[in-house]
């Protein structure tokens, strides 16, 4: 997966690959392998060449706002952009009046469904949380309207590209 990552006025060029147990990172050509493990929600362990970080990671409140990391008493804000995102983000009118689907950009499981079939929810609040590489990422509406389907249950296994949820 590749990523671009903000950190106040430096851009950086990050790409992530779990293979093995392990996940494989590259900052700007950097290259790291380590063992990543979450013992509770927004705590991370980092493994790295026999030394251990812990990484807190506070919740993100709203799509495309910074979350703030904490490593070893150093605090920074960062922005995560998935330029796949962009290129299917579009403009708010896309979708128009007819439906839009939430798909897994990754194979994972699905750890939470958030709303009701049925439900009333507006453009980025979160519709169901999918696990996929150790890591839980929150899928968010693309558009506000009312929840016409939820195709998964909490517990299953999807694959990239999966159809998780309908909005119209």
């Amino acid at each position: 997966m590749k990523l671009h990552a903000e950190l106040g006025d430096k851009k950086h060029e990050v790409e992530l690959l779990q293979a093995d147990g392990k996940v494989f990172a590259s900052v700007d050509e950097r290259e790291y392998e380590l063992e990543v493990s979450r013992p509770e929600p927004n705590v991370f362990l980092l493994k790295d060449r026999g030394r251990i970080f812990e990484a807190f990671v506070s919740p993100r409140q709203k799509a495309g706002e910074a979350v703030n990391v904490k490593i070893a008493g150093h605090s920074v804000d960062i922005s995560v952009i998935d330029p796949k995102r962009l290129r299917g983000a579009g403009r708010d009118s896309e979708h128009g009046d007819g439906a839009a689907e939430i798909r897994t950009a990754m194979p994972g499981k699905v750890v939470r469904i958030i709303v009701e079939v049925g439900a009333t929810v507006e453009k980025g609040d979160g519709v169901l949380v999918v696990e996929a590489m150790k890591m839980q990422n929150e899928l968010r509406s693309p558009k506000s309207g009312m929840v016409k389907d939820i195709k998964v249950d909490e517990g299953a296994t999807v694959a990239a590209g999966d159809v998780l949820a309908v909005i119209e």
